[in-house]
């Protein structure tokens, strides 16, 4: 059983009815599921991921003191506390994870500033710009099992997705440094027999060329240790997942940097393949510097179209 699902059947045996028969007050404003930080969150735990921070639990989320006082939550504290310890083989942990509280009774607003800066999840066009990706996906990953008010739901909704105008910025920065580092700077390393810097440009191709990848898939980019894994699951774009691992695997060579150079325009031209079949450019050509312009001069904001073409990157 994945984590997830241990955690929506440990609400469902044990959690739902301690709120119905504990605090039946509570249930127009509170809410309950598993969503953040953790593989558990987006699916992605095995039996490697069950040496730390794999038990039975959920969260609580509340909203503020005016509506649900310090002295209820304390009281829905202690009796979260008080839950079954053993569940399906499984054992609940005394020590909290690194990072603080994943599970158990928290303030709705206080998670979400945590994670992206906003208690209700309206972000202005700068707090947009500097969200950790990472965090926005942690935001709305997982699953929630119960939510009184809408609130909680409502405000995972409005994280849902970037802006256009910003999603379109961070696009057209991504494909400069795709040129620079893949189009550009790779075979010049080469050429001055740098194999180390080829290789840092290899990565740094492939790390804008997956950003890119998942701006174009509409999705937010997890922690980077799950971003393989998420790629290939991406509807677009998913087969380049092999062909970026391959680049970054193998070495400058002979013939392995010739394959490497042709594997780096490949994946170019499928980015601005896509980018066309989106609507997003008005290039028509294979350098991706080129194409990074005409998406940033479609931005619609005069403003962000105007910062420099590396604001969002």
């Amino acid at each position: 059983m994945r984590g997830l699902e241990l955690s929506r059947a440990y609400y469902e045996a044990f959690g739902a009815p301690m709120l119905r028969e504990q605090f039946p007050e509570l249930l127009p404003h509170v809410a309950a599921g598993l969503f953040g930080s953790g593989s558990e969150c987006f699916g992605y735990d095995d039996e490697i991921s069950r040496d730390h921070d794999f038990e039975p639990g959920f969260m609580l989320l509340l909203p503020g003191e005016d509506v649900v006082d310090r002295r209820t939550a304390f009281l829905l504290e202690r009796a979260y506390a008080k839950l079954p310890r053993e569940f399906m083989g499984l054992r609940r942990g005394l020590m909290q994870p690194v990072g603080g509280p994943r599970r158990g009774v928290m303030r709705t607003a206080e998670f979400f500033a945590q994670k992206v800066g906003a208690p209700d999840g309206v972000l202005t066009l700068g707090q947009w710009l500097v969200a950790p990706e990472y965090a926005l996906a942690e935001a709305v990953n997982g699953a929630v099992f119960y939510d009184g008010a809408g609130e909680v739901t409502a405000i995972r909704e409005r994280l849902s997705a970037w802006p256009e105008d910003v999603r379109r910025k961070k696009l057209a920065g991504n494909l400069l440094l795709m040129a620079q580092s893949g189009q550009y700077n790779y075979p010049r390393c080469l050429a001055h027999g740098e194999k180390g810097a080829a290789q840092l440009a290899a990565g740094d191709f492939v790390r804008h060329a997956m950003a890119a990848v998942f701006l174009l898939n509409g999705v937010y980019q997890p922690y980077y240790k799950w971003a393989f894994r998420a790629l290939r699951a991406l509807p677009r774009l998913s087969l380049l997942a092999e062909l970026m691992e391959y680049l970054i695997s193998t070495d400058n060579d002979g013939d392995l940097a010739a394959s490497k150079r042709d594997v780096i325009e490949g994946i170019a031209a499928d980015v601005i393949d896509e980018l066309r079949r989106q609507d997003l450019t008005g290039a028509d050509c294979g350098d991706l510097e080129k194409h990074a312009y005409s998406v940033n001069d479609a931005v619609a904001d005069a403003d962000l179209r105007n910062a420099h073409i590396l604001a969002a990157v």
